[in-house]
């Protein structure tokens, strides 16, 4: 717990101050200011939000009119009027006090604080005690400065108060516990990444085999390779794997086959009973023949009705 901004030195009071006077006190142990607005007359006023905000009130009006006396409480505007010089206009935006703030004055603030019965809001309420005995014998409200001076970097050093050394406490094990659940959770992460990656490296080895078994199992079932061959080179591999066995296949074959070799053979019956000097119905043999045996096959029909062959 501490104060912030100047306070008055110690042969100085409050009530000789010649203008209106700003400090902000701060609950070490959850960070809540209160700010205090102290008269050239030593009166001291606080802003009510920042009281009634800590002790859990929902509305800060409803919490004057129900716990404050109305001569205990006055807004801003009315406490400055007459007062308020440029220098202290000055201070008060600094702190972002409005006119419109509603304040009390100690007596206020004790019997706002003594309104809240929560549990939760007891360590609250003793500081603000502290604050109140503490301003009303010395006019501010700081931290005792260290037997040991100077401070290590240089100025004055303070004593650290037990509520700050809690919370420091507290934020170094949230800090640990922090940091051990992140490398708890940075191992589990590498662990399943191993794993992911293990079973992606697997499943593209059983792609790998699968396709393999796939392309031995189509060149077995294949009964001709046609990749780069010429088309008397595809006439011997069928001839050689006794695809084809008889002259007029074979003379029906060598129509096709140039062709085939290029991609697809448009042909009719009748033109290729011409070139192969065959009548129509032993085309018609022979082409079945070859489709049987896996030599060619039949993908449909030209634009002009002719049969499309392709191999296999």
């Amino acid at each position: 717990m501490y104060e912030q901004n100047n306070t008055p030195p110690p042969n100085q009071s409050a009530a000789q101050q010649d203008a209106i006077d700003v400090n902000d006190f701060v609950f070490a142990a959850t960070g809540a200011r209160l700010r205090r607005l102290t008269l050239p007359g030593g009166e001291h006023w606080f802003v009510a939000a920042d009281v009634a905000t800590q002790l859990g009130y929902a509305n800060t009006r409803q919490a004057l009119l129900a716990h404050v006396a109305a001569d205990c409480t006055r807004s801003l505007g009315e406490i400055a009027q007459g007062v308020c010089t440029t220098d202290a206009s000055r201070e008060l935006a600094a702190h972002r006090l409005q006119k419109s703030m509603k304040m009390v004055n100690l007596k206020g603030l004790i019997r706002l604080v003594n309104g809240c019965t929560k549990p939760a809001c007891e360590p609250f309420k003793a500081w603000v005690s502290d604050v109140i005995q503490t301003v009303q014998q010395r006019g501010s409200y700081a931290l005792e400065p260290a037997s040991v001076q100077p401070a290590p970097a240089g100025g004055t050093a303070y004593v650290m108060p037990e509520q700050v050394v809690d919370a420091l406490v507290r934020l170094e094990e949230r800090n640990m516990q922090m940091d051990e659940s992140l490398a708890a959770f940075a191992g589990e992460r590498n662990d399943l990444l191993r794993q992911i990656n293990h079973s992606q490296s697997r499943m593209a080895d059983a792609l790998d085999d699968i396709a393999e078994a796939l392309g031995r199992r189509a060149d077995r079932s294949r009964p001709v390779s046609e990749a780069g061959l010429t088309p008397q080179e595809l006439l011997a591999l069928w001839k050689a794997k006794n695809l084809v066995v008889t002259d007029d296949v074979h003379a029906v074959a060598a129509v096709l086959a140039p062709a085939l070799v290029r991609g697809e053979a448009h042909y009719r019956v009748e033109e290729i009973a011409t070139r192969a000097g065959l009548p129509h119905d032993r085309v018609h043999d022979c082409l079945r023949m070859l489709l049987k045996r896996g030599c060619l096959r039949q993908t449909g029909c030209s634009a002009d009705g002719a049969p499309v062959y392709v191999l296999p």
